[in-house]
């Protein structure tokens, strides 16, 4: 009876523990939605809050302002989230399989030659020069896809996870003819689902978030990526409330704190919608790429 009271008590405990957990995660959310439907004004005289005083739809009206150029820059973040994901996985999950084929002999240094990379980098102007003199990527949808295809950190992490596959099933595969190929096609990559579902999930993280590359090498509006595409409204919407402070003209002050927020909103959606179907291996992609060694 003691025990069955005490599993009770440690149940209820655990419950209210979670709840406490998930309304910690839901409460942030909340702020950044009620923050993109609240005036300027109120914000500044206020500051965020969870109901707002005054409820405005302007940021979101400057955003859907132009929808053809915002499904346009949609589409190209879609078309680039798909293509370096897929690519990027690929290319990480073969390389990681070379990595941990005890076949290649100097499998320990090209580890170490990768992890070098992560250390140390060439700078910025290199990097520019060679992007845009040597590979000709200036205003290509590859400037946008070739800088995040591939990550050292994922590929360690993919080669960590490829380790607890047996032995036996690359023996017994070259054992029936299978070729190195064969076997990374249709044994390696099968069993590394939860792999290649974390590494994937943040694959297509960094090309959905990414802004940074279109800054430098694109200057075709009809490119732009749609995070490059918000940061581009907020930053006229800054400069236009400076110009105003600045010349003491009346101006009605533009909606840049709830721009930001409402922005968050429009790019954030389609992740967290994706992230569902991915969440099942992700714990176990994670917890046997970073542990196993």
């Amino acid at each position: 009876m003691k025990i069955r009271k005490d599993r009770l008590v440690f149940n209820i405990l655990g419950v209210v523990v979670i709840l406490l957990i998930t309304l910690f995660c839901v409460l942030p959310f909340l702020l950044i939605l009620t923050g993109s439907i609240t005036s300027q004004g109120s914000i500044l005289r206020d500051g965020y809050r969870f109901i707002p005083k005054e409820i405005s739809f302007q940021a979101y009206q400057i955003i859907f302002e132009s929808p053809d150029m915002l499904l346009k820059a949609y589409g190209v973040t879609i078309m680039v989230t798909v293509i370096g994901t897929l690519t990027g996985l690929f290319f990480t999950a073969m390389t990681a399989y070379v990595l941990n084929s005890k076949d290649f002999k100097y499998r320990n240094h090209f580890s170490f030659y990768f992890y070098f990379t992560t250390i140390f980098g060439g700078g910025l102007v290199p990097w520019y020069i060679m992007m845009v003199k040597y590979l000709k990527m200036k205003d290509t949808y590859m400037a946008l896809i070739f800088p995040l295809l591939m990550n050292v950190i994922y590929i360690l992490i993919m080669r960590n996870f490829m380790k607890s596959i047996p032995d036996a099933i690359f023996e017994s595969a070259k054992l029936d003819g299978a070729g190195d190929f064969t076997i990374f096609l249709r044994l390696v990559l099968p069993l590394s689902k939860p792999s290649l579902a974390t590494i994937g999930l943040f694959i297509a993280l960094n090309y959905w978030n990414d802004w940074y590359n279109a800054m430098l090498f694109v200057d075709k509006q009809s490119m732009f990526p749609l995070q490059y595409f918000l940061y581009q409204i907020l930053s006229k919407l800054d400069f236009i409330n400076q110009t105003a402070s600045r010349s003491g003209v009346p101006v009605p002050q533009m909606p840049s704190e709830p721009m930001k927020l409402a922005m968050t909103v429009v790019a954030t959606g389609p992740i967290v919608l994706l992230y569902p179907f991915v969440q099942k291996y992700f714990v176990k992609g994670i917890t046997v790429g970073a542990v196993k060694g």
